[in-house]
């Protein structure tokens, strides 16, 4: 075994419903760089995606956007690849890359043919502690961020409304600041601030390598430590020490109107626990208890209560975000028929949560949805990009391999009883926010 591999592990991952396993095998290099190798042999096709531990949710204050606008950037020259080379030469290869960001992390990934990956792990390595940024780059690359803002947020009255919705969520956890960021920050990001947060965060001891598809594990392996095996570990690089958010004690509300909302609503979000590792069956309850309350549009309570038993809504809604490495969002939503105020709807989704505390959980619905959700299960995993982006979603955000082999049977054993619990012990309108969206003349600036 090569001297830079720390620990190499193997487990035969059994598919919810499936009758095949992935094989997924786990090590680490001595740089700190974290891998998990999914083999899927049915295709000859990789999915390469490489994860860091660093969002939106670990930006310095005032420099709301920075990890996205790094994002872009890393796309520009490095010590070995000139410009946007890296695109190209996937793309001439036929394959496809891109990124994201999110509050918990920053993704890039390439699917492209299995025999091309040592290419492309070549590429992305050099980006990992070779990025070459000018002035140039800064003011182009920034007038695209601030027009995907404009395009996605400030022309879209709904992104607006959810954006004010979560900056009123959290009193004091970076949660409430827009990963796109908040435009007169955003527009004031300098060559200074992407160098120094890209010399703070990224680094092999802060990223983890996820391969999915038609590959052997100990050639991955050996392709990792040639690649990135050479990096050095980022000194830099810190244990995420984020504001942490503080008991909520009083409820808030909020009204925003502009003349292109289509349909006048109500929402309503939850401070509420996300998927801890090693103890995910609080956040269970919470994911059943969004799909029982509202993640069928003809058969979930509100559904059922508020737009078919006596129709007072043309929409119902609810959900819960999960996957977050601090604690994250429940939500509901209501769309009322013409003539029914937003206060009726609201008092109309307050009472028909009531009776649902009060009646329980209907165990045919749960036992239907559990079903839904094991076929929604086996057909994600059926997918390599699904694959990669499970496992590297849930280990970025702090789970372990074992937490994201444990969720589908953790939800499939909810009791009607936890969810009801779960529901008692988390609706609970201090910790919480309520905005009506409505339509108005003016449209907001």
């Amino acid at each position: 075994m090569h001297n830079l591999v720390l620990a190499l592990t193997m487990t035969l991952v059994a598919l919810p419903g499936s009758l095949r396993a992935a094989e997924v095998t786990t090590f680490e290099l001595e740089n700190g760089l974290e891998a998990v190798v999914i083999e899927d042999h049915r295709a000859p096709v990789v999915v390469h995606m490489v994860w860091y531990r660093v969002g939106a949710a670990d930006e310095p204050p005032g420099e709301s956007g920075i990890a996205h606008f790094l994002e872009h950037l890393m796309f520009k020259a490095t010590d070995d690849l000139a410009s946007g080379e890296l695109s190209d030469v996937v793309s001439r290869n036929g394959g496809t890359d891109n990124a994201f960001t999110s509050h918990d992390f920053t993704a890039y990934f390439q699917r492209i043919a299995a025999d091309r990956l040592d290419l492309v792990m070549g590429m992305e390595a050099s980006r990992m502690d070779g990025l070459a940024l000018v002035e140039e780059d800064i003011s182009t690359e920034r007038d695209v961020v601030i027009e995907e803002r404009k395009q996605r947020v400030d022309s879209d009255p709904s992104a607006m409304f959810r954006e004010q919705i979560n900056a009123a969520a959290f009193l004091n956890h970076p949660y409430g600041v827009p990963v796109i960021g908040w435009k007169h920050e955003a527009e004031a990001l300098t060559l200074e601030d992407a160098v120094s947060f890209y010399r703070q965060h990224y680094g092999p001891n802060n990223a983890i390598l996820v391969v999915a598809g038609d590959v052997d594990p100990d050639e991955v392996r050996e392709l990792a430590e040639r690649h990135y095996g050479l990096i050095p570990p980022n000194p830099n690089v810190r244990v995420r020490n984020r504001p942490s958010e503080p008991p909520q004690l009083a409820e808030r509300r909020l009204s925003f109107s502009d003349p292109r909302i289509g349909n006048d609503y109500v929402t309503r979000m939850y401070l509420v626990p996300e998927r801890d590792p090693g103890d995910q069956k609080e956040a269970a309850a919470l994911a059943m208890l969004a799909q029982v309350l509202g993640g069928s549009s003809t058969t979930s309570v509100l559904a059922r209560k508020l737009q078919f038993d006596d129709p007072q809504a043309v929409y119902t809604s609810a959900w819960y975000r999960d996957r977050a490495l601090d604690d994250t969002n429940f939500g509901l939503a209501i769309v009322p028929v013409e003539g029914v105020s937003l206060e009726e709807a609201e008092s109309l989704l307050d009472e028909a949560v009531a009776e649902f505390l009060e009646e329980g959980v209907d165990a045919e619905e749960l036992e239907r949805i559990k079903t839904q959700i094991r076929a929604s299960e086996i057909y994600a995993r059926d997918d390599i990009s699904n694959l990669a982006n499970i496992y590297g979603r849930g280990l970025v955000t702090g789970l372990s391999v074992d937490d994201i082999d444990a969720w589908p049977g953790i939800l499939q054993a909810v009791t009607e009883e936890e969810i009801l619990s779960a529901a008692r012990r988390h609706l609970d309108r201090r910790r919480a926010v309520t905005g009506f969206a409505l339509q108005s003349e003016e449209v907001v600036k």
